[in-house]
């Protein structure tokens, strides 16, 4: 356990120290604060708009993150050689793989935070054609993120620490900081004579997008023992276009008793299960926890199932 414990460990603290994470979580949180800056004029569906947009930005920067994440965790190591370093201690394939896929899903965690926090923002700043953009919620949270990358530089100038992994660590406690400021000490007008709250129904939202991310991260780590990043992304990226179709394509034809369909329709990941955006335009909200708890169950059988598939197609492979 204590093995496992420190690959994961590891592993972690090697992907939050790619200069690539830093920039897409820095680049993801920033531009979903952009969308809630200009006026829409979308006649009274502003603030939805705002949301909706968002959470595809958690979604599709998770995406590239999760593939990125995972070649740069295995494929890269497998290719240098350090893989097959660790692997001649007495540590299992399959240990080292698993390991290697926590490390993978705490970092998506931590991404999927910020990025949840940028949701927040957002939704609780979005305004209709009646309200105005808050510039000192925009000042607050961009001086939050000028800070983290100060006291990251601070650290590496001055304590000879890493910058990247302190400046990811740094913009989750400024992000954090910044929103408690902003939500308990800014007002914001949505619309004329409406003051913002924060939409705590986002977080069975924000949870579930977590949980599609995992399971890609699980196939992106799949795909990353036998393939580079280009291929890995490809993939990952067809399994997504596909999955979003999946109750047109096959979900209807698999009802109509096609057992093709229903074969597909099992293996292709359906991601409209994670997606509450309409179900919360719509105002149904109180059956969302006990939806999550059963997502998760799905999360946990069918990243399970890739995770076992790509276990034994590590364990095939030629390291040296």
């Amino acid at each position: 356990m204590r093995q496992f414990l420190t690959i994961a460990t590891n592993a972690f603290m090697e992907l939050i120290r790619q200069p690539v994470f830093l920039l897409l979580m820095t680049a993801s949180v920033l531009f979903e604060i952009f969308l809630a800056v200009p006026y829409y004029f979308a006649l009274g569906d502003d603030m939805k708009l705002v949301t909706t947009s968002t959470l595809a930005v958690m979604l599709l920067s998770g995406l590239l993150g999760a593939v990125l994440s995972a070649s740069a965790s295995l494929a890269r190591e497998i290719r240098t050689g350090t893989a097959l370093a660790v692997l001649s201690k007495p540590v299992g394939r399959a240990q080292f793989f698993l390991a290697k896929y926590a490390g993978l899903a705490v970092a998506l965690a931590l991404l999927s935070y910020v990025n949840f926090i940028g949701v927040l923002l957002a939704s609780w700043m979005s305004f209709d054609a009646y309200g105005k953009t808050n510039l000192p919620a925009l000042g607050i949270f961009a001086a939050g993120v000028l800070l983290a990358y100060a006291l990251a530089g601070f650290s590496n100038f001055f304590l000879r620490r890493p910058f990247v992994s302190d400046a990811v660590l740094a913009l989750v406690g400024m992000a954090t900081l910044a929103a408690f400021l902003i939500f308990h000490f800014v007002r914001q007008m949505q619309t004329l004579g409406v003051e913002a709250h924060v939409d705590w129904r986002l977080v069975p939202a924000g949870i579930l997008i977590l949980f599609a991310l995992w399971i890609l991260a699980a196939l992106a780590l799949a795909c990353s023992t036998r393939l580079d990043t280009l291929s890995t992304l490809a993939i990952c990226s067809a399994f997504f276009l596909v999955g979003l179709v999946s109750d047109y394509f096959f979900g209807t034809r698999a009802a109509a008793g096609n057992w093709w369909a229903s074969a597909l329709y099992t293996v292709v990941p359906n991601w409209q299960l994670f997606w509450l955006a309409d179900a919360l335009d719509m105002g149904k909200s109180t059956f969302h926890w006990g939806y999550v708890g059963k997502a998760f169950a799905y999360v946990v059988a069918y990243a399970g199932a890739t995770l076992a598939v790509g276990t034994v197609l590590f364990e095939e492979r030629e390291l040296s």
